[in-house]
């Protein structure tokens, strides 16, 4: 090998030992912070974000960005001498929650979709540098389930719809409590909203027997976020044959009701022709 080619490998060698140094040296900046992946907020609620160095370090400063679509923002700083302040633009959405040098966290208020970002806490130290965390902001959306039920044209099936508003859309599930009942067809429908949300509406056919009132409980989730549910009660058989009693006993009642003020109102008819009779009859002409 010539003089030129393993001045190269010289070369190259230390290049290469010179970038993985320097990304040992990131990855160890970076792994003394603890600090939350992602964060799940739905609209309209508080999003807390929280960094904690786990090695005691000569931290000056904490500073908190935004950082969205490659866009770094200044958000808020902290430090022992000039105490916690919060940058023009997020005065009114930003405070911070518990403010150290050693462990730091903000809290944005009311989230909205613009709130989308990630929030990375830098804890500038001397004379390392800057270690940093970056945690993330998910918003989402998801409102309560309404659910709909309907008897089948067969005695033994009732048809069971069940939808969610979200963003994104939400997954809908129908579960019953009877073990001996059981959905069927299932039909799964996804509309889009203007206001960038989604309708999902899942239906289902719930057959056999009804022993016993059913719990039918309807579910939607969106993300990893805690989901809601609903849950409404069906009737077994013999509250069936119980409320088709009640409804021919009113009929026949209604019925009874009606004949009666007939009755009532013969009667009363007749009484009066009678009484006009009988004063005619002592009306004598002169």
């Amino acid at each position: 090998m010539s003089f030129f080619g393993v001045s190269l490998y010289v070369v190259a060698v230390f290049i290469s030992g010179a970038f993985e140094k320097g990304e040992k040296r990131l990855q160890a900046l970076t792994a003394v912070i603890q600090t939350q992946q992602t964060v799940l907020a739905a609209v309209g609620e508080d999003a807390e974000f929280s960094c904690q160095l786990l090695e005691t370090k000569d931290v000056l400063q904490v500073t908190w960005q935004k950082i969205s679509h490659d866009v770094e923002t200044n958000v808020a700083t902290y430090s022992k001498y000039f105490g916690q302040r919060v940058n023009n633009g997020f005065t009114d959405k930003v405070e911070f929650v518990y403010t150290g040098l050693q462990n730091c966290s903000i809290v944005i208020r009311n989230v909205t979709e613009q709130d989308k970002a990630c929030y990375r806490c830098l804890f500038n130290t001397y004379p390392e540098g800057s270690f940093t965390g970056t945690p993330c902001l998910d918003v989402y959306e998801l409102h309560e389930p309404v659910v709909d039920v309907r008897e089948s044209n067969s005695t033994e099936e009732w048809v069971v719809s069940c939808s969610a508003t979200g963003r994104p859309a939400p997954t809908v599930t129908l579960s019953v409590s009877q073990q001996d009942l059981n959905f069927s067809q299932y039909n799964t429908v996804s509309v889009s909203n203007t206001n960038a949300t989604f309708t999902v509406t899942t239906t289902a056919v719930l057959s056999g027997s009804r022993k016993h009132s059913t719990q039918v409980e309807c579910a939607a989730r969106v993300l990893s976020a805690p989901h809601r549910e609903v849950m409404v009660t069906i009737p077994d058989d013999d509250d069936d044959g119980i409320r088709i009693l009640v409804i021919l006993s009113s009929v026949v009642l209604l019925v009874v009701c009606v004949a009666a003020v007939i009755f009532v109102g013969y009667r009363m008819k007749s009484q009066s022709s009678q009484s006009h009779r009988q004063v005619e009859m002592r009306i004598i002409p002169t």
